[in-house]
């Protein structure tokens, strides 16, 4: 009968396909709204003390990422310690506590907090280069601290995020632990797919054919950032 379309309410791989690279998105993005400020500060406190809290941004990688995912779904669940302290402070009441996991949610924040060192660190790297005294000449001129920042340190720090970027959202596309443990049905990856059919269907064709669309899907999305951002812009300090 050859190859044939199923019908849209059947086709999961496409659902799949698209939840991915949203949520994979929209965990680069968190991990640039929270990375960004924080190597801001790293980069601009002293050397000794910069290096102390660099130890805490390198800290979960001396942690099983087991461990962690685990870590999450105790603090996210119904009954976990983050609806406990909102029940206890009046902002939820005992009988409507927060969804928070097998959800979205969960994977975008429990993913969020595993990748986020991957976003500081190429930041920090970049920004320790940018040498303060542009900023300072910049003040000297009229400008506001704003302006000096937005027209002149930040310009300088967009190789940082591009690196950051990168990293985040190919390993994030890859993720299936995490998403397996946390994200329920609604949550989970192409990847979790995948593993599903190598390790329990047996259809090592479809897991191929899956991952060879994977494949193809982040070499396309890399030419694309490569012609519009440059590769070349690119830099890990």
């Amino acid at each position: 009968m050859g190859v044939e379309a199923q019908p849209e309410n059947q086709q999961i791989y496409m659902l799949l396909f698209g939840r991915t690279m949203f949520m994979s998105m929209v965990i680069m993005g968190s991990c640039i709204l929270l990375g960004y400020p924080i190597a801001y500060l790293l980069s601009n406190l002293p050397l000794r003390t910069s290096n102390l809290l660099l130890i805490l941004v390198l800290l979960p990688f001396w942690t099983s990422l087991l461990v962690r995912t685990s870590a999450w779904k105790v603090l996210l669940q119904q009954q976990g310690v983050i609806n406990d302290i909102l029940v206890w402070l009046g902002l939820v009441g005992d009988g409507d506590r927060l969804v928070m996991i097998n959800n979205q949610f969960g994977t975008i924040v429990a993913m969020t907090h595993i990748l986020l060192p991957f976003m500081i660190l190429p930041l920090y790297s970049v920004m320790k280069t940018i040498p303060p005294s542009y900023v300072r000449a910049a003040k000297s001129l009229g400008a506001t601290n704003w302006t000096a920042f937005w027209r002149v340190y930040f310009p300088q720090s967009v190789p940082g995020i591009g690196a950051g970027s990168i990293l985040v959202f190919i390993l994030s596309i890859g993720y299936y632990i995490t998403p397996e443990l946390v994200g329920g049905t609604t949550g989970t990856f192409i990847s979790n797919r995948i593993a599903y059919h190598i390790s329990s269907s047996l259809n090592w064709g479809l897991a191929a054919a899956l991952g060879t669309i994977l494949l193809a899907v982040v070499l396309l999305l890399y030419w694309v950032y490569d012609r519009i951002v440059g590769i070349d812009n690119v830099s890990l300090g």
